[in-house]
């Protein structure tokens, strides 16, 4: 088994952000793969697997040729027991592989800096419960037009929002699937902003929002992060 954590990258511009740092302070090692650029989707998740956010539907097998291969991966490592975190677009690719739904959202596109409402499941859950702890009410950063609107069979519901309500599920012991970008620094929330269309959206104020909001987000989001490592930590020396 390797002992670095897979990451799929959709495209540039979505990458690891603040979780590089945070992976790294942990000590997890990780290895990119780059799809988007033709690389390889691999058969094996490593020690963990991270799958980030893109513009793509998680059902655009046409537009993007590897969805289907990530989403086989993701099936893999669920039922292996591979630690495994699907963020935005992963969270999406995710409920479909494993018998949930994804539509575009009913309710238009979700964006900027959100209230995220965490519900009691989350206080005893590996990644949801220190979060709970350094932040009861956090907000997070949003981006998506697609909803998850129904969980996969199984899966624990830990986070919810007032515009679309599945906002993080756990999926067995060591699978999680957010809606937001608890990754998304600021430059990279404005990166997207900048080059999307958004004409009926206050870009300033969204991009003030998220700049203004990024120390609480990080208080919010690394425990997140150093909740994933323990369990890769844990799944790698078989101690806590």
């Amino acid at each position: 088994m390797s002992e670095r954590v897979v990451v799929i990258e959709h495209e540039v511009g979505a990458g690891l952000g603040f979780f590089a740092g945070w992976l790294e302070d942990a000590g997890i090692g990780y290895e990119i793969v780059r799809p988007h650029r033709g690389e390889a989707v691999p058969t094996d998740p490593g020690a963990g697997l991270v799958v980030l956010g893109g513009s793509p539907s998680a059902w655009d097998d046409d537009g993007c040729a590897w969805l289907p291969d990530v989403r086989r991966l993701i099936v893999g490592a669920v039922e292996s027991g591979v630690p495994t975190l699907g963020i935005c677009l992963g969270a999406q690719l995710m409920t479909i592989a494993c018998g949930g739904t994804v539509e575009r959202g009913a309710d238009g596109l979700e964006i900027g800096l959100c209230s995220v409402e965490l519900l009691p499941e989350a206080a005893g859950d590996r990644l949801f419960g220190p979060v709970a702890e350094a932040m009861p009410e956090p907000e997070a950063v949003q981006y998506h037009y697609d909803a998850m609107t129904e969980v996969p069979p199984g899966a624990v519901r830990l986070a919810t929002g007032s515009r679309y309500p599945n906002q993080a599920y756990r999926l067995g012991e060591s699978a999680w699937a957010v809606q937001f970008h608890p990754e998304a620094t600021a430059e990279i929330f404005m990166s997207w902003t900048a080059e999307g269309e958004l004409a009926d959206q206050d870009v300033a104020e969204l991009d003030r929002g998220v700049k203004e909001g990024e120390a609480n987000l990080q208080a919010a989001w690394r425990p997140l992060a150093e909740g994933f490592a323990a369990v890769v930590r844990e799944r790698l020396t078989g101690t806590p």
